[in-house]
């Protein structure tokens, strides 16, 4: 079936006959894209937790879709949309991947430092998880006032008597403080696995 007008037309087609004919009409593939940049960009969203990132995985992802056109093939029990948001997906992951490089790149941490932190991490669970960037990650979401005895406890290994000094604050406090920032440490990394 030629299309004369192809947007007009092809509008009524499905996702893959549409996407099928945008090899040799590319205009056509912009119903591909306006049916879904939206959901793709909610997605990206969700993943990478930054609208900024997520516009240019969108972008990346239907660069991909349509490089791939001529290679795609209708196949029994998948969809072109579960083969599209595989593609997004995927394109999400290397995002991410290159961000938590970036982010590695900026800390310097020693393994000793490691090692001190996840000794005093007292739930078992939590040590099979923890690695720099998951705690960095999880440290940066607490409050200021908690962030910042974490880092020095945890991370820098400075007893609790030196931090009360540092803080200005007593003894008590400080214990108040790691106990606080350990449970909305917890809470933080339950509401991350929902």
């Amino acid at each position: 079936m030629l299309l004369s007008n192809p947007k007009q037309k092809a509008v009524e087609l499905s996702d893959e006959d549409i996407f099928l004919k945008s090899l040799t009409n590319p205009d056509t593939f912009s119903i591909i894209f306006d049916r879904y940049q939206q959901a793709f960009l909610r997605k990206a969203k969700d993943i990478l937790k930054s609208e900024d990132d997520a516009y240019d995985a969108v972008q990346e992802a239907f660069v991909r879709i349509y490089s791939a056109a001529k290679q795609y093939r209708k196949m029994e029990g998948a969809t072109f949309k579960s083969w599209a948001y595989k593609i997004l997906i995927n394109q999400c992951y290397t995002a991410y991947q290159k961000n938590k490089k970036k982010l590695e790149q900026g800390i310097d941490l020693t393994d000793s430092d490691m090692e001190l932190l996840e000794d005093k991490v007292s739930t078992s669970e939590y040590q099979d998880k923890l690695t720099k960037d998951y705690v960095l990650s999880l440290v940066s979401r607490l409050p200021v006032m908690l962030a910042k005895v974490v880092d020095l406890y945890f991370i820098q290994g400075v007893p609790q008597k030196e931090i009360a000094e540092i803080e200005g604050i007593s003894n008590e406090v400080v214990r108040a403080r790691i106990h606080r920032a350990k449970k909305e440490l917890r809470q933080i990394e339950l509401n991350l696995n929902i």
